[in-house]
């Protein structure tokens, strides 16, 4: 009778950025006795910069979680253990012969065949136990007496502190932003009625819930006490009615985000020029576009668009613009290509991905990208290498009802342009006072390297070809 080899493999938090040093882990897919293979997703982690998902690399059975949910892991540490068969005969066929066997053959002592842990997991253990002297050995009774007990019998019961891990078929079903929200807000989503479709469960779900936990709770006035503990991020926190104060801890994309906004707020040194601009033009081209579909039947049109294009068809006229400063060659680099970047306001904090090379783009082909990148944002799946690199940035304070603003740069950055709302307004046309569709664009620039001329002529330019959108044509 031959017993199946395994040997324990661990995968460790990977560097999913640039340099990154840590991130947190959000949702777990896996739990301890669940089979996994190569190339299977196993969490989903956050980075100062996107939330991404992660893959194993080998095939197996999963021993251990060696962190629960919300828990700051530093790259290059271990997370989950595997075992994984066939990796190991040399060490096996030495230790075997002692002792392994009798154990080996009782390891399958797991009778409990509903639970695949028990089984899959526990029983190849006994034997391949010696290659992981360091953190288990349940076979090794007598060595381990000591040590083994309270690190390894922790594992088995991981899936409490890990418990929002139930990845199976009873785990409930929910968009990451939806999990992170629940779990910031202390709700356990199998105790949420679902009302989405297919029984997915909504943020709505989450607010009634909330909401419904809440009502009865300033009787004793115990549970009050209990929420405000619980953190949220400042885009989603829920403060009730008396509950006092929320606190919110600084980090992943904020925590990034407001490093960035400081350095750059103080080290370069920024000027803002504004314009009111009669987009009326625009704002036909724009619906003329959406009823002919000319740029295709799914292709999302928006004024946006239209602003997007101006921006880098001023850019092309004026390369100055989409530069950078380079302080340790003490050189202005002005870059060959634009990489135009589009803050986008998320679930978890404000984040800049932006569309490579978007100045060889034609008007069709940067639609397509445009949705594109806004709609993973908003998913919340937007990769780390899709935020890097940008050279020149759009923020849209529009969609918000907010005229205009005083933008930061984006670090590294020369230039940054805030598109406003678009409102009728009463302007002066051919002669003629007339309500015309205006909105505010306002240019803020890195002074070291882009002087007022250079900034005022790139901000005109792009107000020209709003007001006037034909220029598009014969400037782009």
């Amino acid at each position: 009778m031959t017993t199946e080899v395994r040997s324990l493999r661990e995968f460790k938090m990977p560097d999913v950025g640039e340099g990154l040093t840590e991130a947190e882990i959000l949702s777990w897919y896996v739990k301890p006795g669940d089979t996994v293979t190569d190339g299977q997703v196993v969490c989903e982690v956050e980075t100062a910069k996107a939330a991404v998902e992660l893959p194993i690399p080998f095939t197996g059975v999963v021993e251990q979680l060696f962190f629960p949910e919300g828990a700051t892991v530093d790259v290059g540490t271990a997370i989950i253990s595997v075992a994984v068969a066939g990796a190991a005969p040399a060490p096996v066929a030495a230790v075997a012969p002692a002792a392994a066997p009798a154990p080996v053959a009782e390891a399958p002592e797991a009778p409990e065949p509903e639970r695949r842990e028990v089984l899959v997991g526990y029983g190849p253990r006994t034997g391949g136990s010696q290659r992981r002297a360091r953190r288990t050995t349940v076979t090794a009774t007598a060595a381990a007496t000591v040590p083994a007990p309270a690190p390894v019998v922790a594992p088995a019961p991981a899936p409490v502190p890990v418990a929002a891990v139930e990845v199976s078929g009873d785990r409930p079903l929910a968009k990451p932003p939806v999990r992170k929200l629940a779990k910031d807000l202390g709700i356990d989503l199998r105790v949420v009625t679902p009302t989405g479709p297919d029984g997915v469960i909504t943020r709505e779900d989450l607010h009634a819930h909330a909401a419904a936990a809440a009502a009865p709770a300033p009787a004793p006035v115990e549970a009050p006490a209990a929420e405000p503990a619980v953190a949220a991020p400042v885009s989603a926190a829920v403060v009730l009615p008396g509950a006092g104060d929320v606190r919110v801890p600084i980090k992943g994309v904020r925590k990034a985000t407001a490093q960035a906004m400081v350095a750059s707020a103080f080290t370069a040194p920024h000027v803002t020029e504004f314009v009111q601009v009669d987009v009326t033009r625009t704002m036909k081209f724009v619906r003329r576009l959406k009823e002919s579909g000319e740029l295709g039947r799914d292709v999302r049109v928006s004024p946006l668009l239209l602003v997007a294009k101006a921006l880098l068809t001023a850019v092309k006229r004026h390369p100055g613009i989409n530069a950078q400063w380079d302080e340790a060659a003490q050189e202005i680099v002005v870059k060959g290509q634009v990489n135009l970047g589009i803050a986008a306001a998320t679930p978890r904090g404000l984040i800049v991905p932006n569309i490579k090379d978007a100045g060889a783009r034609t008007l069709s082909g940067l639609a397509v990208s445009l949705g594109e990148l806004i709609e993973t944002a908003r998913q919340g799946k937007t990769a780390p290498g899709d935020m890097q690199g940008g050279t020149i940035t759009i923020t849209n304070v529009g969609v918000f009802g907010v005229d205009s603003g005083t933008p930061i740069l984006n670090p590294g950055e020369a230039a940054i342009l805030a598109f406003g709302a678009v409102r009728e307004l009463p302007w002066v046309h051919k002669g003629k006072v007339v309500p015309r569709q205006v909105t505010t664009l306002a240019l803020s620039f890195d002074h070291r390297l882009v002087d007022g001329e250079l900034g005022s002529k790139v901000l005109a330019d792009i107000a020209g070809i709003l007001e006037h959108p034909k220029r598009l044509i014969t400037w782009g």
